[in-house]
């Protein structure tokens, strides 16, 4: 059975491979130092069945950001003060041996499943992320995720749109 679980010594960080080195990297040598410091929180999709240290099929990075109200489309900025909290999802792969199997949009869920539990205790207007390339914009876009005015590569998703995927799905 898959599960999603917060990093931890278990998993296989060394067997993992996404096809992008800085991912790669960024799971192996950063991603604990991270969560030890209280930066960001990395959560991996394993099989509880397989045996320690567990294969990471794939993961996904979430810390706090803030940002300036004015970044965002004016229909939305309108209604919030000059400040506004919510989260950043700082990274998400899928190993070579996984993709185009769903499992990035298992993570994505997660994800967003994750904010709410974050938007139930602190708020938050919901989730950012920085695509890298057209590819994963696209992607992110056909989850509802919007492109800031001033820089198409960063996008965010509102609370209202993670809501409703997520009673769509349940």
């Amino acid at each position: 059975m898959r599960k999603i679980e917060l990093l931890a010594k278990i998993h296989d960080r060394e067997g993992f491979d996404c096809g992008s080195e800085l991912l790669n990297l960024f799971l192996k040598q950063t991603a604990r130092q991270h969560a030890d410091r209280g930066i960001s929180r990395t959560f991996v999709l394993v099989d509880e069945e397989n045996a320690t240290p567990q294969p990471i099929l794939g993961f996904f990075s979430l810390n706090l950001c803030q940002i300036k109200s004015e970044v965002l489309a004016p229909e939305e900025a309108r209604r919030l003060p000059r400040d506004v909290s919510g989260v950043r999802l700082g990274r998400l792969a899928v190993a070579k041996s996984c993709q185009c199997q769903g499992i990035g949009k298992t993570l994505l869920v997660a994800a967003m499943e994750k904010f709410v539990e974050i938007y139930n205790t602190a708020g938050g207007i919901g989730l950012f992320v920085d695509a890298k390339d057209q590819y994963a914009k696209r992607y992110y876009e056909q989850f509802g995720f919007v492109p800031l005015p001033a820089n198409e590569f960063e996008l965010f998703l509102p609370l209202s749109t993670i809501q409703e995927a997520l009673t769509s799905s349940s």
